[in-house]
């Protein structure tokens, strides 16, 4: 009986002479070649790689990968919680209080170091965008996304950076609201039933808040409520396999038009931003030291996002987040001295636990869901 050829020369070396000498067979993880001295990185050179070039010496690239993912990892936690800290610092401690401003620096810096990693660095391939139609749902996306990093910036003028998270914790729950109402997804029970420690949670910690502000409340809400329609929004619009862009290149290309969004808006609302940004950097010039480390930061946030998830997993960085928001806020706790009662911290426990369960349900319900839509093909098989 002779086998199927694609069979013959996948699974027994040496079967096929003819093939012996494919470049398929045995390519190792990281060509010697690539780490001579004078040799061009192509274009699939890990971005990592840049940084950490003595980790590809290992023979089986195990202990590139660990150390990546463990780079990775510590990246995404400092540059998290170090725009929230640098955000805090601006806009509340510094009294550099113009948050829209703010907001639109990060989308410049976004879109020149989006443009950068993809067509210096090559970190992802280039895309372009397709039709006009595409162009504009782009630019829907964008205006969601001002609103809800606005918002978050803004509420930061007004809470704790601990009672910030604990709110935006409850973004799970937002976006199975809009998921609900858009779509009409519906969750299983376990899903919903697994929010209510999480609404209890905010319930909790906002009846207890020593510096509780319904303001700054109000539009962290937004803020959260924003990034979750963002999400089930991008889900509609960009899942398309002709228009399916990745996380990079839609920064780049949502970055600049946010931008432009807000630049008429920070001159409504802030006024001559310029000129007063300029006369408070003559008088301390480290401000645009700040400006700067900040923006750079806030970019960071999305690219070890992007990192993260290929290093790992979605999954991995939903629970990342949740031990995020918690560090988070202690953080802030030790650095701005803000006063936290036992009965927030329970709240924000609650939260977290709630998010937690919210996980777990979301996992066990694509698995169960996945098994049922598989066993009538393998019945009929």
């Amino acid at each position: 009986m002779v086998e199927p050829h694609g069979k013959t020369w996948t699974t027994r070396r040496g079967s096929n002479p003819r093939l012996e000498s494919d470049p398929v067979i045995d390519i190792p993880p990281t060509p010697p070649g690539d780490a001579r001295p004078g040799n061009k990185l192509p274009a699939t050179t890990p971005f990592l790689s840049l940084f950490l070039p003595f980790s590809s010496s290992g023979s089986d690239g195990l202990g590139y990968a660990s150390l990546t993912t463990a780079f990775t990892i510590g990246a995404w936690y400092f540059s998290n919680i170090g725009v929230l800290l640098l955000n805090k610092y601006l806009l509340s401690i510094y009294g550099y209080r113009y948050p829209i401003f703010l907001t639109m620096i990060h989308m410049v810096s976004c879109s020149l170091y989006s443009l950068a990693a993809i067509r210096w660095l090559r970190l992802v391939p280039l895309q372009s965008v397709s039709s006009r139609k595409q162009l504009f749902k782009i630019a829907a996306l964008s205006g969601i996304f001002c609103f809800s990093v606005v918002c978050g910036n803004i509420s930061l003028r007004y809470l704790p950076i601990s009672f910030n998270q604990a709110v935006g914790a409850t973004t799970p729950f937002f976006t199975a609201i809009f998921s609900l109402l858009i779509t009409c997804h519906r969750e299983s029970g376990a899903v919903y039933l697994a929010l209510l420690p999480v609404v209890l949670g905010i319930v909790v910690a906002s009846n207890s808040e020593p510096l509780f502000h319904l303001f700054g409340f109000l539009v962290c809400i937004g803020s959260t409520a924003g990034r979750a329609l963002k999400s089930v929004v991008q889900g509609i619009l960009l899942t398309s396999e002709g228009e399916k862009l990745n996380s990079m290149n839609l920064l780049m290309y949502m970055s600049p038009i946010a931008a432009v969004m807000l630049l008429p808006v920070t001159l409504w609302m802030e006024g001559n931003i310029a000129g007063t940004t300029a006369a408070k950097a003559a008088e301390d010039p480290r401000l645009l030291f700040f400006l700067f480390v900040n923006a750079t930061v806030a970019y960071l946030v999305n690219l070890t996002n992007f990192l993260v998830t290929k290093h790992t997993s979605a999954l991995t960085l939903q629970v990342l987040g949740n031990a995020k928001a918690a560090v988070a806020a202690v953080v802030s706790v030790l650095i701005f001295r803000n006063p936290v009662t036992v009965m927030g911290m329970t709240g924000f426990g609650i939260t977290i636990f709630g998010v937690v369960l919210y996980s777990e349900a979301k996992k066990r319900s694509k698995s169960s869901s996945s098994a049922s839509s598989s066993s009538p093909n393998s019945s009929s098989s």
